[in-house]
């Protein structure tokens, strides 16, 4: 077999391989014709230097790599990164750019920045807002989001807000989404009496299979939720015990947002430590040096049921 012969065989096996990645995720035929021109238009390479991408996980990292590096994304937000591990953490909930995710309360935006470019093109991004009320910071929040969303439709063009009533929530039709997510907001609906009603809501809405992925402020684990709940704080236990009384399965914890540094013991709770830092001057280097909070983040499953076995 001469070089010309060998060369073009790998040219081939390389869009061979795009071709099957583009089904894998499920992109639209325009979009898996757009990534066969785009293989078969770039130089033949030696076969040592051929590395075409293996799986829908690695296709995943690739673009999420390049959301993360996205200029729209505020240098404030950006500078967390290193507190809030978004890829790890999007990765281990199984996020990918083909699916439906919404996003629980997502507040000013700060995943919504990662997740409505991600899934711009062959996903769908839903982010599940509270109703407005005589809570300002529910307004305020709803009225961020909604102006980020207008003014950049390159990137969140596609993106969805809802509106929710947290003491019967409803996130869209049932078994709709592939995910749910939720960041740091467990405690504030613990606090509100309101948590059992949203798990069910996350349950009804899931499809069968469908992940929730829950990350939050975590306590000692020989803490008690009454000594701890108005710290913003909880005990894992006690997450995962609203996630199973709602029908989930626990699939797996991580240690992605742990934090050793924080000994969860503050004047103002979790607030005392970054971003907030409620206490202002007072002691702001201390707090600074222990970065965010000590975090859970855990995976949920909505369980998938047999089918019922037909009778002869």
């Amino acid at each position: 077999m001469n070089r010309g012969t060998r060369v073009t065989r790998m040219g081939t096996a390389r869009l061979v391989a795009m071709l099957l990645l583009a089904a894998c995720l499920g992109l639209p035929a325009m979009a898996g014709a757009q990534v066969a021109q785009a293989a078969s238009a770039e130089p033949d390479q030696p076969a040592d230097m051929l590395v075409p991408p293996t799986s829908a996980s690695d296709f995943t990292a690739s673009q999420l790599d390049s959301v993360l590096a996205g200029s729209w994304r505020s240098p404030a937000n950006r500078a967390r990164d290193v507190y809030r591990h978004p890829k790890a953490t999007l990765q281990f909930f199984g996020v990918r750019p083909d699916r439906t995710v919404i996003e629980i309360t997502p507040g000013g935006g700060w995943y919504a920045e990662i997740l409505a470019p991600l899934l711009h093109d062959n996903g769908h991004y839903v982010a599940a807002e509270k109703a407005p009320t005589a809570d300002s910071e529910a307004r305020d929040d709803d009225s961020a989001l909604r102006k980020k969303f207008a003014a950049d439709a390159l990137h969140y063009g596609n993106a969805r807000i809802v509106q929710f009533d947290p003491k019967a929530p409803v996130f869209g039709a049932p078994a709709s989404a592939d995910l749910v997510l939720t960041f740091r907001n467990v405690h504030n609906w613990v606090m509100a009496d309101t948590a059992p009603a949203m798990f069910k809501a996350f349950f009804a809405v899931l499809k069968p299979g469908g992940v929730l992925g829950v990350v939050d402020h975590r306590a000692d684990d020989s803490a008690s939720l009454d000594a701890v709940k108005r710290s913003g704080y909880l005990p894992t236990s006690y997450v995962v015990k609203l996630a199973t009384e709602a029908g989930f399965t626990l699939d797996e914890s991580s240690e992605i947002n742990a934090n050793p540094k924080d000994t969860k013991d503050y004047p103002k709770g979790v607030w005392t430590l970054p971003p907030t830092l409620t206490l202002g001057e007072q002691d702001r280097a201390k707090y600074l040096a222990i970065g965010e909070s000590d975090r859970m983040t855990l995976r949920f499953v909505k369980p998938v049921v047999p089918a019922a076995a037909s009778t002869p």
